[in-house]
């Protein structure tokens, strides 16, 4: 029995009753959507919000709908308005991913495992997110970050995490660093403007970073060579979605200044399994269909390109609106639906394991994430599925 799902589709929840489908819906090229739609993002700024208001403005005159964009200032606070139902969708990064597999804050008595589907996502030539130094610091590679102060996001565990991993590829920790606790992405970046911290975690082409470049501090970011495979391994060990690429495209970067880094999808667009199937079909269709009328408009969004679904490689499951889409448009394969049925069967595994742990867990919150983090384990590697982390 999955986690339940609460409020799901309310028709009026803190003020946001635009989110409801039963408003009157708009048709225009076969595209059937609600007059409202809602994302929740990243910070105002952030890769994400840019491109999720660029998308809205062509959604606005297509479709004469309003695209309402909600940036959230952590993890919980994107998946939250989903979970409840003021949101149809994240365009999020890997909390998403968190969510499923109920780590981190997402392993709250009050979270556990999420039944989270995705719809569609993007895949630009920039990178989702690598180590950013100050450029007047002493901090050139990712073996210069021992005894630095490094920004930490308060339940940002995306972020966070990706932290840890860059740490690994060269066999540290946060306890190997001086940890500067901010309470938001954007916090992050002005901790690092105003010297309180010298390392921050973002995405090559988030439009803020242009304030760190041109601040006299600078930026440089640091790279993660591929030659090190032990290194990379490690890193791999904590974000198995990422994969060792080449970003051209970002601030102050090109076809002549690459950076080496670890690639995933951001932003992706996801929601959860008791979404309706016609928005997310709709919203497929319509971000398939008016590509061309978006791609251009901001930093990363031709990362949305059909072609640039790898439906083979997700990491958890796709929506049954974005299946129907993709299987009419002929880019659902055997390779993807079985990698589909591998990707539902973790998350029952994990739902069950959630289920049977919370029976008898304690109300002490040290000792029940623990336990579970144990229980996860031992549920995954029953399976021989990866782990991703055995503790927090």
């Amino acid at each position: 029995m999955r986690t339940k799902i609460i409020n799901k589709f309310a028709l009026a929840i803190a003020g946001l009753s635009l989110v409801t489908a039963s408003t009157m819906p708009v048709h225009a090229a076969d595209v059937d959507l609600p007059q409202a739609l809602v994302w929740t993002t990243y910070d105002t700024g952030s890769a994400g919000f840019n491109q999720a208001v660029a998308i809205g403005s062509v959604f606005q005159k297509e479709y004469d709908i309003r695209l309402r964009v909600i940036p959230g200032r952590n993890d919980i606070g994107r998946l939250s308005p989903v979970r409840s139902g003021r949101a149809h969708f994240a365009a999020d990064g890997s909390p998403s991913t968190y969510a499923q597999e109920g780590l981190f804050d997402f392993g709250a008595q009050e979270w556990g495992p999420q039944p989270i589907r995705l719809a569609m996502w993007s895949i630009s030539d920039s990178c989702a997110v690598t180590m950013v130094a100050a450029g007047d610091s002493d901090i050139k590679e990712l073996g210069d970050l021992k005894g630095q102060k490094v920004a930490y996001v308060q339940a940002a565990s995306g972020l966070n995490n990706a932290v840890r991993a860059f740490l690994a590829y060269e066999n540290m920790t946060w306890e190997d660093v001086d940890k500067v606790v901010v309470g938001s992405w954007s916090a992050a970046l002005d901790a690092v403007l105003n010297g309180n911290a010298d390392v921050l975690a973002a995405s090559c082409n988030t439009s803020q970073l242009v304030r760190l470049e041109s601040s006299p501090r600078g930026l440089h970011f640091l790279s993660v060579p591929p030659e090190n495979k032990e290194g990379i391994e490690r890193a791999l060990s904590y974000m198995p979605w990422y994969l060792p690429s080449v970003a051209t495209e970002g601030v102050g970067l090109s076809e002549d200044n690459p950076l080496a880094v670890l690639q995933a999808p951001y932003p992706q667009l996801t929601t959860y399994e008791d979404q309706s199937e016609e928005v997310v079909y709709n919203t497929v269709k319509a971000l398939d269909i008016h590509y061309d009328d978006y791609k251009d408009n901001g930093p990363g969004l031709y990362g949305w390109e059909l072609s640039r679904q790898k439906v083979e490689d997700a990491f958890m499951p796709y929506h049954p609106g974005a299946i129907r889409y993709y299987k009419e448009v002929g880019i659902w394969t055997d390779a993807a639906e079985e990698n589909q049925q591998q990707n539902l069967k973790r998350q029952d595994v994990l739902a069950e394991a959630w289920e049977a742990y919370v029976e008898t867990a304690s109300d002490d919150e040290e000792a029940f994430n623990q336990g579970w983090m144990e229980a996860r384990k031992k549920a995954l590697d029953a399976q021989g599925m990866t782990t991703i982390l055995d503790s927090w």
